[in-house]
């Protein structure tokens, strides 16, 4: 039996395919790929696609997911705290927008109501597009990143008055007060329902379902939840995209979030190239080639009036320069709710053909560029900034009261130079005690609900997740980790842990616990520093090499570990093997390490004299290698460098002459 979507699904995917491995050669995004797909496969081009409302319909489940992941990233807390960017942002820009084109529409000579109407078609961005990007480059909680954010959902929420108002625009009034009345009831009673989902049923519902350990029905219920929420505000007159948005904030409340976005993922990337490819098949290549010059024109005309509202109402909302710029180089394009709500336009008469078409070519051009512009906002943003102003202006500018609600709240709290624990069994239990006994941030990953469980009730900074998955991994912020401990029993999981953590990072230092010693040559080939053997070493032990690579105090780990051991034990033969990354030199230098001793002991032959006169090097066997005295670092080391009570050294040598030297200076 034939299946005519199936063909069409083969034949633009196929297309986007080649031409996306064309473009990636010249560094081309990916985006304007699906967009040149999407006009070879239009109507007026080869008209390769027989289903168009289908592939319409496929889009749609893109911006589903897109919007879905987005309110998973950006929470309840994060959405309040931005409350005042969604309302008065999203207001300014939206109502300046619709003023300056109706405005200039009317000295061109269009009709009033026309002319209002292009001002909502033009005061929209393209969600999808921006927050596509913005995903792509880990900037969703910049300060343009939030303030973008929050005027894209003033504006998806101000579709539906738009909607409304479409008719009376055209002459067409019904009873309106009824209507908006009706609508704003069915809203409250969706948000209702929404706060109750939140705080009752969701979080009740994923724990239930992550018990079961069955990786498919927990995909499952998410997408089933996603999708409900999407038809439960498209059924009161909303947009499917902000029900899935509301999905996803719902979904960022309970422990479960990080591991719904990764699963989420996959969905989304296929279902959102079908968005940009249906927006690329609605282009009359005709009209367009015919009159290309009017329609550059009024690309450049309507991105520099957006960058000019943009810009005006991020400054009143007193923020800086650069953030300014960052923002209108995100927002300046027409969005995917635009193109819905023309085809309203259409229906009613307030857009004659011509004008159509003008602006879904200006709609696809200044979506086409966005990629561009996002990509080179940095570069752009610094050269503006630097370029040669009047004083006056820069004084001003420079000396601009910041908004009461700084940027620096916006950001996340980034973990860096930290331990990351994967696995909370026994070992991973004890490794995060010592940790936090020793005041060196850490966090851990794990996907067994128990072991999640039991985290939690020790108030453990611990995520929920696959640690095979990119999405977590990022979400850790493994490439800024010093230390990754691996402490999980799954030998096959391991080696895939290992391998996903190299394409982040070949700093990190990987500590792996196996059952096997068959299993050493295998985790050290994928990359893994150092494997222990759990017939061979305890928890203990692996921390004590973990506050090795932090330089704690040599005396501190022995009484660190002595205070917990039953009874001591000598270290046995690390297991070594050439390392993961050619290019990366690690220090195994046989019967050699580098400590770091606290000098407490006024001992007359070293303390008080220099390098040289102490002959720490020659009686001693030992290099210093640099010095911290109270906050400063001293790391020009000379004969004439003196050593003082109360310095940290850190010294190169061997293990036993650093032992002598640390009784003769500690306490």
């Amino acid at each position: 039996m034939e299946i005519p979507i199936l063909q069409d699904i083969v034949v633009i995917l196929g297309l986007s395919v080649l031409i996306i491995l064309v473009i990636q050669k010249i560094k081309i995004p990916s985006i304007l790929g699906f967009l040149l797909a999407g006009i070879i496969a239009g109507p007026h081009a080869f008209n390769l696609i027989s289903n168009g409302h289908e592939v319409e319909l496929l889009s749609e489940i893109g911006i589903i997911f897109l919007l879905f992941v987005i309110g998973i990233e950006l929470s309840l807390k994060g959405l309040a705290a931005i409350k005042n960017t969604i309302f008065i942002g999203g207001g300014l820009q939206v109502g300046g927008t619709i003023l300056f084109t109706a405005l200039t529409a009317q000295i061109l000579g269009l009709p009033l109501n026309t002319s209002i109407f292009l001002g909502f078609l033009f005061s929209l961005s393209s969600t999808a597009i921006v927050l596509k990007l913005f995903q792509q480059r880990g900037e969703i909680t910049s300060p343009h990143g939030r303030i973008s954010i929050g005027i894209l959902i003033f504006q998806d929420i101000i579709v539906v008055p738009m909607m409304l108002l479409t008719p009376i625009l055209a002459g067409k009034s019904d009873n309106i007060l009824m209507t908006v009345g009706i609508l704003v009831g069915k809203i409250a009673l969706v948000l209702v329902v929404i706060l109750l989902l939140a705080k009752y049923v969701v979080p009740k519902v994923l724990g239930w379902v992550v018990k079961t350990k069955n990786q498919e029905l927990f995909i499952l219920t998410v997408v089933v939840f996603c999708f409900a929420i999407a038809w439960l505000t498209s059924s009161v007159g909303l947009s499917l995209a902000l029900g899935a948005f509301f999905a996803g904030l719902i979904i960022s409340e309970s422990d479960y979030s990080h591991q719904a976005t990764a699963n989420v993922l996959p969905f989304r990337e296929i279902f959102i190239s079908f968005f940009f490819i249906s927006v690329g098949t609605l282009l009359d290549l005709k009209f367009f080639f015919s009159n290309i010059g009017y329609i550059l024109l009024l690309v450049l005309g309507v991105v520099l009036l957006k960058m000019l509202v943009i810009g005006i109402t991020v400054l009143v909302l007193k923020y800086k320069p650069r953030t300014v710029f960052l923002t209108l180089f995100s927002l300046f394009q027409v969005g995917e709710f635009s193109l819905l709500l023309s085809s309203v336009g259409l229906e009613n008469g307030l857009l004659p053909n011509n004008i159509y078409q003008y602006f879904l070519a200006i709609s696809i051009l200044s979506m086409a560029l966005t990629p561009f512009l996002i990509m080179n906002a940095s570069k752009l943003t610094y050269a503006i900034l630097k370029a040669p102003i009047p004083s006056a202006v820069r004084y001003r500018l420079s000396n601009i009261k910041k908004n009461t609600q700084s940027e620096d709240q916006f950001s996340e709290e980034n973990l860096t130079d930290h331990i990351v624990i994967i696995g909370y069994g026994t070992n991973g239990e004890n490794i995060a005690k010592a940790a936090r006994s020793a005041n060196i941030p850490y966090v851990i990953v794990d996907i067994d609900p128990d072991s999640f469980e039991n985290a939690k009730r020790n108030n453990e900074p611990i995520v929920f997740g696959d640690a095979t998955n990119s999405v977590i991994l990022k979400h850790i912020h493994i490439q800024e980790s010093r230390v990754v401990v691996i402490a999980i029993s799954d030998a096959t999981a391991t080696k895939k842990i290992i391998s996903s953590i190299r394409l982040f990072t070949q700093t990190a230092f990987i500590i792996v616990r196996t059952r096997q010693v068959k299993e050493i040559e295998e985790n050290l080939r994928v990359g893994a520093d150092e494997v222990i053997p759990a017939d061979f070493e305890t928890s203990i032990e692996i921390f004590t090499r973990v506050l090795k690579k932090y330089l704690v105090p040599y005396d501190e780990i022995v009484d660190f570990t002595s205070s917990i051991r039953s009874a001591d034990y000598e270290m046995l033969t690390k297991i070594k093997d050439k390392p993961h990354n050619p290019a990366l030199h690690h220090l195994n230098i046989p019967n050699k390490e580098i400590a770091t001793l606290s000098v407490q002991q006024k001992n007359k032959n070293i303390v008080g004299k220099t390098l040289e006169e102490s002959g720490i090097a020659k009686n001693y066997g030992v290099t210093v290698l640099a010095i911290k005295r109270d906050t400063q670092y001293l790391t020009e080391i000379t004969p004439k460098t003196k050593i003082k009570r109360g310095d940290l050294i850190y010294i190169f040598g061997n293990p036993s002459n650093i032992n002598h030297l640390n009784s003769l200076l500690s306490i």
